[in-house]
């Protein structure tokens, strides 16, 4: 299930607003998903939408998500903690930072961010993750940023899909085609089995363990192993995101982003006639995006990365709603919350 929610009203509000949809969702206020039985929710925003150079109300490429207190970051282009604070988040919870790759769109707004966590007082590492010649190319930009409080772990990619779980987050990374080595991000949340009494009393389970047994632990006692396949069923269902940019369609991309809940993708170009400039830049149209999404099978496409010469997105959307009906132009502090239910 997802929820809209509407940007920030900021620096951009003199341009038209980001839509909110409210596409095969219910809309609930407030705590009421949580009374109503919603859990492990995944806010996600858009901080960032514009490719190489920023605009006047587009700022360079950056994805932000919250999960259970720990903020994630995906690229962090010029303007990236303006955006964050534009949107009335904070800067201080974000404990991972993944890089697509070293394009200075996607990294210059890395030495000020850090510098503002170290000024808020911050004392826990912060992770980043990037394809291999992270630790030098970070180390590079610090010459302005020295002396941070707080230590950074550099986890460097070098193999065409790695994975991680940092702060409640499983974190796919896969290589995609740009003309530098590029990384997609795919964020998972799992959601375990369900709890079934019945099942606890048919394997005369005590109750005082059956709380430990839902949360996957095993408990032995009395000669007796108790393992949670005793109380629960099969996992179900969890939240999934996919991020990528700067790429062609290719496989990789489909194959990670099968199911996504939403699939964040670069739409360099929206003009037919951009297709041979995208092959040769190694970026991505509108329509190419939105065909990776079909055959991804994702719940929701938004575009981003735009190409400083397309000031109006929402222009091409009606060829690319042919394709996947379920498409949307992203716009700096587009939102939405990612959930499931408790029950199924």
């Amino acid at each position: 299930m997802m929820i809209h929610t509407a940007p920030e009203q900021n620096r951009a509000a003199k341009h038209d607003p980001a839509p909110v949809h409210r596409i095969r969702l219910q809309v609930l206020e407030g705590l009421d998903y949580i009374q109503k039985g919603f859990v492990y929710m995944l806010d996600v925003c858009l901080l960032g939408t514009s490719g190489m150079m920023p605009l006047p109300g587009r700022w360079l490429t950056a994805l932000m998500t919250r999960f259970e207190g720990s903020s994630l970051l995906i690229d962090c282009g010029e303007g990236t903690q303006v955006a964050i604070r534009e949107k009335g988040w904070s800067v201080n919870p974000i404990d991972t930072i993944c890089f697509t790759h070293y394009h200075g769109d996607h990294i210059s707004g890395l030495p000020g961010l850090l510098l503002s966590m170290g000024n808020s007082d911050r004392k826990e590492p912060v992770t980043l993750i990037g394809p291999k010649g992270l630790e030098r190319v970070v180390n590079s930009l610090r010459i302005i940023a020295p002396g941070l409080p707080f230590s950074l772990n550099y986890i460097e990619l070098t193999k065409p899909e790695e994975s991680f779980v940092l702060s409640g987050y499983h974190v796919t990374a896969f290589r995609v085609q740009h003309n530098v080595t590029c990384y997609g991000y795919s964020l998972e949340i799992p959601r375990g089995g369900k709890f079934f009494v019945e099942k606890a009393k048919e394997n005369n389970v005590p109750m005082m363990y059956w709380n430990r047994l839902q949360h996957g632990e095993t408990v032995e006692t009395e000669g007796r192993t108790y393992t949670p396949d005793m109380v629960i069923g099969e996992p179900r269902t969890g939240i999934k995101l996919t991020y990528c940019t700067d790429t062609r369609p290719v496989e990789s991309i489909v194959t990670h982003a099968k199911h996504s809940d939403l699939l964040i993708c670069e739409g360099m170009y929206g003009e037919k006639e951009d297709q041979a400039k995208a092959e040769e830049k190694k970026h991505m149209t509108f329509m190419e995006a939105a065909q990776v999404a079909k055959e991804a099978e994702a719940g929701e496409l938004w575009l981003t990365h735009y190409s400083p010469s397309l000031l109006r997105p929402s222009v091409y959307m009606k060829a690319v709603k042919k394709v996947f009906p379920n498409a949307f132009p992203g716009k700096d502090g587009k939102s939405c919350t990612l959930l499931y239910p408790e029950e199924e």
